[in-house]
């Protein structure tokens, strides 16, 4: 909410005229219901929306007031002034009091109240209440509001056609029915918060939407309180003005604040750019000025300098720096001069424009000071320049004997670089014998090439004399450099005589040296070949199968150790060899160059080789040691397995051999057979562990690698099969009596006959496999009565042999025989039922089949049948007789 107290201690001043016209109101108005319901909404809103400030408020604005508390209260908020202490009595006369209390305080901010007394407001006079409040909204509310030298009620009124004066339908020309529709209330919030309302979208013709959406917004947004409801202001004819008036002022405080602080905002920022504008330029003056002095401080010692150079080159170069001053580096300063000067000026106006005081640079930096190192400046640049054309003149008379003698000196000592390093070396001490005469030879050649240069020492000497005579300026330096060379050239002299002695003498000591090398290469060569060869054997990869084996090897490998020590001794007679050399080189200062050339093998390598072979002895030794631990191992599990594998080979040879008997020569009834059959079949299973056992035996032998078992002629792979065998003889000689079981069954076959049958089988089939080859079978059938053909022999070898395997078995014996003994049923015997089942008709449908036949083989015969395609079918007709066909194949039509 808005704080008034910034207005409390302003005078009336010409609103006094405004607040007696206001204070002398029409009293009879205010009896009008519609306005008196306005007035004690907006002005109990308005009351309540300081209150709330002290933490209280009024529900009844003629009740509240009463005993003059809360009147005083509301006095102290809106002024931010404390108003005498309040009786808190309860009688009457402590009530008026505090009235009176009140009334003076409003009274002594030069308000006028008529006819309102302290006993009608203790009295609950509702029109008189109202009047007060409405007295105390026009001072501290309404008063102070001015507006382009208008105040109170027309500022206010001014204000409003202001801020609305840009929005459509909106004609702010009093404060009661230019407010009825409510977009003037809209406007004043667009205008100074248009992101709170959607102007575009209200609508004249909706004052109750338009005015209830700019009070909620005002209460929400803006923290006005809701002074007046929308319905009340519709529905009257004509707004009461004082409640329009309080409700508008609340807007303008809630808004007039945000715009001097704007306008007063605006005013700083103004001041201080021009200030800061100010400051910049005093900066920059500064700078320049601190930038240009600097320079001139820098430039002048430049300018004074007159340093003799040596060469004319060097002095041209000076010229040639004067000449960029002249041209580059001065002519942006000239600038900087000027630019000062102006800023200076343009910045003096400014100041002067904006009643500034006028701008002081620091001490130093006055235009004045600058102008005086300039002139400055300008009188060293005069000197320099005729300093540098007087000295380009003297140099040049004696640069040109000079530059004979430098000439002269500098092929000289182009001929003498290196030469001193190249007589100072010692190259010949790490030299082999062959470069230290190629050495001498190349020192012979040298010593004839010093002998011709002596001319031009002399030379050099002589120049060097003639420019001392002349007083020439550098004559020091030419003196030192041919004292240098003279110096120099004695050296090379003394270096030339003392290389060749070192040459000879060296010559003489590596002739000794090259004959121990030769001899060392000899012995060296063949003791590294055997202990290449020792040390490959060393690490040679062993595999044994046996313990003979390793013994063998562990027997080879004693020998080898007991030739050690013989060995040692010519491995220490060849290192000798080497001492002797290093000896020699040593005594004599020879620094050996390169291996020996007779040989790469190194005595650091034989060393190395002799150590590391050392070491693998021993290595060898726990190798082959645990080798032959390991081949006892592998010995105890070939035993074991072999112990085991002999058993079970034992057994299951004997076993097939019973079994092959027992399917021979089975006795009694089938189902005896069967019964003895299954029996026999657990005694074998009952064997089952021997053969767990056996595996786990081998899977120890495979872990350990061992792949040969002189123990046992058995294989794991050999009994596996074996076993498999077994089992799978006795389950098929099961599956022959269950089979020959359903034949009979089937068939009709008596048990005399399967005997007699068998009996036949088994006289035929010589090898007592349980099948046969086709000649065995040939015989066979001509045994039991059968004359043969080779096409019907054929044709029956196409039913017992489907697969062409080349045997035929009892069982395939067995079903032909009961094929061609017994009745057996036809596909037009099939196909004859179907009719009868059908009623004679050549097809038969679903019902008829579900009738006749039962539910699990007739829905067989309807998924598998085709539809009947005859002439005389019905719809669902089935096929019968291509079924029946299908049943038998084509070769049964």
């Amino acid at each position: 909410m808005v704080d008034y107290h910034s207005t409390n201690n302003q005078s009336a001043g010409g609103a006094q005229t405004y607040m007696e016209q206001e204070n002398d109101w029409d009293r009879d108005l205010l009896l009008d219901p519609a306005w008196e319901k306005q007035q004690r909404k907006t002005f109990t809103a308005w009351c309540n929306s300081h209150l709330r400030k002290a933490g209280t408020q009024i529900e009844n604005i003629e009740e509240d007031f009463r005993d003059g508390l809360k009147l005083m209260l509301l006095l102290e908020v809106i002024s931010g002034e404390r108003l005498p202490k309040p009786e808190r009595g309860k009688m009457r006369v402590h009530k008026i009091n505090n009235v009176n209390k009140a009334l003076d305080f409003i009274a002594s901010k030069g308000v006028k109240l008529v006819s309102i007394g302290a006993e009608e407001i203790v009295d609950g006079n509702a029109k008189m209440t109202l009047g007060m409040i409405w007295t105390i909204i026009l001072r501290f509310a309404i008063q102070d509001i001015s507006v382009e030298e208008t105040s109170a009620k027309e500022g206010l009124l001014l204000w409003c056609q202001r801020k609305t004066a840009p929005y459509k339908n909106v004609n702010v020309q009093n404060f009661h029915i230019s407010w009825k529709d409510g977009l003037a209330f809209n406007a004043l919030i667009h205008r100074h918060r248009p992101d709170l309302i959607d102007y575009d979208s209200l609508r004249k013709d909706d004052p109750v939407t338009n005015l209830n959406n700019a009070f909620e917004v005002a209460e929400k947004h803006l923290d006005i309180p809701k002074m007046l409801d929308a319905e009340d202001i519709v529905n009257t004819a004509r707004p009461d003005e004082k409640a329009i008036m309080t409700y508008v002022s609340s807007f303008y405080h809630a808004f007039s604040g945000a715009q001097k602080a704007e306008t007063a905002a605006n005013r700083i920022c103004k001041v201080l750019a021009v200030n800061q504008e100010n400051e910049q330029m005093m900066e920059d003056y500064e700078k320049l000025a601190s930038d240009l002095l600097e320079w001139i401080r820098r430039t002048i010692p430049w300018l004074e300098n007159r340093t003799q150079e040596k060469t004319v080159k060097d002095l041209q170069a000076k010229q040639e720096d004067f000449r960029d001053y002249r041209t580059v580096h001065k002519p942006p300063k000239v600038q900087e001069k000027c630019q000062l000067e102006i800023s200076f000026n343009t910045l003096q106006t400014k100041l002067r424009l904006s009643n500034r005081p006028a701008f002081m640079p620091s001490e130093g930096r006055m235009v004045s000071d600058i102008n005086t190192a300039w002139h400055t400046l300008e009188g060293a640049e005069k000197g320099y320049e005729e300093w540098i054309l007087s000295e380009i003149r003297r140099l040049e008379r004696l640069e040109h004997l000079a530059e004979k003698f430098h000439q002269k000196a500098a092929i000289h000592e182009s001929w003498t670089d290196g030469k001193e390093a190249m007589l100072t070396q010692k190259d010949y001490e790490t030299s082999t014998l062959s470069e230290v005469k190629a050495l001498l030879r190349k020192h012979e050649a040298f010593e004839s090439d010093l002998a011709a240069h002596q001319d031009r020492v002399e030379q050099i000497a002589a120049i060097a004399q003639e420019l001392n005579e002349l007083d020439y300026y550098d004559a020091a330096s030419v003196n030192a450099r041919c004292q240098k060379i003279c110096e120099q050239w004695d050296i090379l002299g003394s270096l030339t005589h003392s290389r060749k002695e070192s040459l000879e003498r060296t010559e003489k000591q590596l002739e000794s040296i090259d004959e121990l090398y030769l001899e060392y290469a000899k012995r060296a060569a063949p003791f590294n070949n055997w202990m290449e060869g020792a040390m490959e054997d060393l690490q040679d990869m062993f595999i044994v199968h046996n313990i003979e084996e390793i013994q063998g090897l562990i027997s080879a490998h004693e020998q080898f150790k007991s030739t050690l020590p013989e060995a040692n001794k010519e491995r220490e007679a060849i290192q000798a060899i080497q001492a002797e050399v290093q000896r020699i080189a040593q005594s004599n200062g020879i620094k050996l160059s390169g291996a020996n050339p007779y040989t790469t093998i190194t005595p650091q390598s034989i060393d190395s080789k002799w150590e590391k072979a050392m070491t693998m002895v021993p290595q060898r030794d726990c190798a082959l040691q645990d080798e032959l631990n390991k081949q006892n191992s592998n010995d105890s599990l070939r035993a074991t397995f072999a112990a085991q594998a002999n058993s079970v080979g034992a057994y299951i040879q004997a076993k097939m051999e019973e079994i092959g008997r027992i399917s021979i020569e089975m006795n009694g009834t089938l189902e005896d057979q069967l019964t003895n059959l299954k029996d026999y079949q657990k005694t074998i299973m009952s064997y089952m562990p021997e053969i767990n056992k056996l595996e786990g035996h081998h899977q120890q032998i495979q872990e350990a690698l061992i792949f040969d078992n002189q123990y046992t002629s058995y294989t794991m792979e050999h009994l596996r099969v074996g076993w498999e065998q077994l089992l799978t003889t006795i389950a098929r000689t099961i599956n022959e009596v269950e089979n020959q079981i359903l034949t009979r069954d089937a068939k009709g076959i008596s048990q005399e006959q399967l005997f007699e049958y068998r009996a036949s089988f088994n006289h035929f089939d010589k090898k007592r496999s349980g099948q046969m080859v086709s000649d065995d079978f040939r015989a066979l059938l001509i045994s039991t009565g059968n004359s043969l053909g080779d096409g019907e022999f054929n044709r029956i070898m196409g039913i017992v042999d489907p697969n062409s395997s080349g045997f035929v078995t009892f069982q395939a014996f067995i079903d032909f025989m009961s094929r061609e003994t017994t009745d057996t049923d036809t596909a037009d015997q099939v196909i004859a039922s179907f009719k009868i089942l059908a009623g004679d008709k050549n097809f038969i449908t679903a019902d008829e089949l579900r009738r006749e036949l039962p539910p699990d083989q007739a829905e067989y015969c309807i998924a598998r049948m085709a539809p009947y395609a005859g002439p005389d079918g019905v719809p669902g007709a089935l096929d019968y007789m291509s079924f029946s066909t299908a049943l038998y194949g084509e070769s049964d039509l």
